[in-house]
């Protein structure tokens, strides 16, 4: 008789599994995904600001805080991952 399992069924399955684990959440860590968001919080602004043609700190200060932002969040988001994994070891 094959499996009645729908993909569905099998992906929460997984996620229940996943969840159900202690993870490895340091300090360290939920520091790195804290900033990371504020970063990439601060690049969406920057964009909206951006956008708007009117950027309130001025067009090079937005545009310096869009550059910096994103390439911040995105190394301090991989920073919690690797982070993470070896907490986990």
């Amino acid at each position: 008789m094959a499996s009645l399992a729908t993909p569905l069924s099998r992906s929460l399955n997984n996620l229940y599994c996943l969840l159900s684990k202690p993870q490895p959440v340091t300090p360290k860590s939920s520091a790195f995904l804290g900033i990371s968001c504020i970063a990439f919080i601060a690049a969406v602004g920057s964009v909206f600001e951006l956008t708007s043609g009117q950027a309130e700190l001025g067009t090079i200060p937005t545009a310096i805080i869009l550059a910096l932002s994103i390439p911040l969040g995105i190394s301090l988001f991989i920073a919690a991952i690797r982070d993470a994994r070896a907490s986990q070891d």
